[in-house]
């Protein structure tokens, strides 16, 4: 605890040292397109604004509209733009770790994350996205990658194939402040690969007023590489998702999910299928420059080590946030709760801790500023009560 005072402390000297920095606007690519500030869609980047919600929902443009900046043609079906979009993401993180039985260890995490995102629309109801990470914790390689189609029959029913994360009806993992992660979306039970991060499939959702329903089906493989055969999913299961919310009133959502997978593999006893199931529910309440979010899963693993012998496990987890963000000051604030118990040692949940745990649980809170629209700066002070030990992070992120 006393790690953690020291750490609550310089993060309070680098709020003096901020609350003197200059400000300014800029023009990242969406705001290039359209002629106007990141803060329409942003408070503060990468989190998003009611605006920015819709923004995205309908393919990242404002309304269903033919692309602009094209180069003319004869051709009614074909579209050139004039350039490639492109926006450039860079973070970087100088971080100390210690606590009882660690050695104190100071990082530089610089870069720690570089990443090049494209968006455009190709048609009136046809829209791309990517992003490409040159760097991001030493790898590189691409996450998100998908095609979007919008108002499908002129309803508000959206598709999109290609690579996306399971969770991102519930809550986005790429828009968080903290640098601490939404652990329980990652989260894996012995040798399953099975989780709510990134995967290949396909993404339909349907938006009436104030309902949302959501259903994905993926390879349940993740991003791992293809086979000599090319294939990226091996085995004939699936992963599959469904989601439901609901606002009952102005700034609150409640919302429910179930999601089911299967996985072959063998590890002795021949081949051996693998099944997980979860339901979870999730919350969110916005007040004004306050918003509060919730989610809670129970996982259940069968031959989670693809062993006959293997028992079911169970795990139960889920996060609690708390973000500040006044529309009209450049300060930003947040809090992050992560807490995930297994009733077998089995969890994982690759942060970089052991492996075949039965609880994880960290507490973390921080404060930044807006230098520019694109640019902040915050730091972020970190408890874990099983380790033990305490991470102050001072983080860097900019876009353009």
């Amino acid at each position: 605890m006393r790690l953690f005072r020291a750490c609550l402390t310089l993060t309070m000297l680098l709020g003096a040292v901020l609350a003197i920095a200059p400000a300014s606007d800029a023009l990242p690519l969406f705001a290039q397109r359209y002629g106007g500030s990141c803060r329409r869609c942003h408070n503060p980047f990468p989190r998003l604004t009611e605006a920015g919600e819709a923004f995205a929902a309908n393919g990242f443009r404002r309304h269903a509209e033919a692309p602009t900046d094209t180069i003319g043609t004869s051709d009614d079906l074909l579209v050139l733009g004039r350039s490639l979009p492109l926006s450039i993401r860079l973070e970087s993180n100088v971080t100390w770790q210690g606590g009882d039985g660690y050695a104190p260890v100071t990082d530089f995490q610089t870069p720690y994350a570089l990443k090049v995102i494209s968006s455009a629309p190709l048609s009136k109801d046809l829209s791309y996205y990517f992003y490409f990470y040159f760097f991001e914790h030493g790898e590189m390689g691409i996450e998100d990658a998908f095609v979007q189609w919008n108002d499908l029959g002129g309803k508000p029913f959206d598709v999109a194939v290609g690579q996306f994360q399971v969770s991102d009806p519930l809550f986005k993992r790429e828009l968080r402040l903290e640098l601490e992660d939404y652990v329980i979306y990652r989260a894996r039970v012995g040798a399953s690969r099975a989780d709510l991060t990134y995967d290949r499939g396909v993404l339909a959702t349907w938006s009436p007023k104030r309902f949302e329903l959501a259903a994905a089906v993926v390879n349940g493989t993740g991003k791992r590489e293809a086979d000599d055969g090319e294939r990226f999913d091996t085995d004939a299961p699936k992963n599959v998702l469904a989601r439901a919310s609901f606002e009952p009133a102005l700034g609150m959502r409640v919302g429910g999910m179930a999601f089911g997978g299967w996985e072959d593999g063998d590890a002795g006893d021949g081949v051996v299928r693998s099944d997980v199931r979860m339901i979870g529910a999730d919350a969110t309440l916005s007040r004004g420059a306050l918003e509060l979010n919730g989610q809670f899963l129970q996982r259940k693993d069968r031959h989670a080590n693809f062993l006959l012998a293997d028992t079911e496990a169970t795990t139960r987890g889920g996060f609690l946030e708390a973000l500040w963000a006044p529309s009209e000051s450049r300060w930003y604030g947040f809090g992050l709760w992560n807490r995930i118990e297994c009733d077998q040692p089995l969890l994982n949940p690759r942060m970089g801790g052991p492996e075949g745990v039965t609880r994880y649980e960290t507490i973390s809170a921080g404060a930044g500023r807006m230098l520019q629209r694109n640019v902040r700066l915050q730091a972020e002070a970190g408890w874990d009560t099983q380790a033990e030990s305490a991470r102050l992070a001072f983080t860097f992120v900019t876009a353009y």
